[in-house]
């Protein structure tokens, strides 16, 4: 994992001071930040790989820098928070975050989740063993290259739809075969290459994302819930 540089933004020193060690042994180089201000400029003037983000940060807090940070960048986001109640995962991976990780945490489950994001995005981002050839299905032409979406407008114009690596890898599975019934476990075990153990939100909240950017409405369906089975991609109006 040379080379990573990893971003903490946390205002307690200890947990900052205590990831460093296990990271930089791991071959990251580590940045802090104290608060969610120092955070956003840090991102905004240095590469920053990944950022693990504390929630109850001053000036600004998590919620709020992963809701700035998606308006320009599409890095790996893991929140690190005390807040462990659903409602807090929920908002916090819909605001765009990839990971949750709830304190007090083992310092070796922070850094398997970063090299797994880590992993996920970058391989995807190189384009290593990804199709090279666009996805259409009715108006949506999946970029594998670009892991982009595009949303074919009257037949002749495109409108670009920027896409998380966790949304990505979900709708290439949908979009590689329209019509088809995937589990949870499906859908998990593909955008998140781990094991599924439990049914959390996660899914869920992505489902609902995509929902959001390919235009559904009551007229309009892409996604659609097979109850007590997964979700399946409707391969034509």
């Amino acid at each position: 994992m040379m080379g990573y540089r990893i971003l903490i933004a946390d205002d307690e020193h200890e947990i900052i001071d205590f990831l460093r060690l296990y990271l930089e042994k791991e071959g990251y180089e580590v940045i802090e930040a104290a608060d969610g201000r120092s955070a956003y400029n840090i991102i905004e003037t240095q590469r920053i790989d990944l950022a693990l983000l504390d929630i109850m940060m001053p000036k600004i807090n998590g919620f709020e820098l992963v809701k700035l940070l998606r308006k320009t960048h599409n890095i790996p986001v893991i929140i690190l928070s005390a807040k462990g109640e659903a409602s807090d995962k929920i908002l916090g991976l819909g605001l765009g975050a990839d990971d949750y990780i709830t304190k007090p945490f083992d310092p070796l489950e922070v850094v398997a989740r970063v090299d797994a994001n880590i992993r996920r995005f970058y391989k995807l981002g190189a384009g290593e063993e990804q199709a090279k050839e666009d996805i259409i299905v009715r108006d949506l032409r999946l970029d594998t290259k670009q892991c982009v979406l595009y949303k074919i407008i009257k037949g002749h114009s495109e409108q670009l739809i920027e896409l998380t690596s966790i949304e990505f890898k979900i709708l290439q599975l949908f979009m590689k075969s329209p019509g088809r019934v995937f589990t949870k476990k499906q859908i998990y075990e593909t955008a998140w290459e781990d094991s599924y153990m439990i049914d959390d939100n996660n899914i869920m909240v992505y489902i609902s994302k995509l929902r959001n950017k390919l235009g559904e409405n009551e007229n309009t369906t892409y996604i659609k819930t097979i109850r007590g089975l997964g979700y399946k991609f409707i391969p034509m109006e």
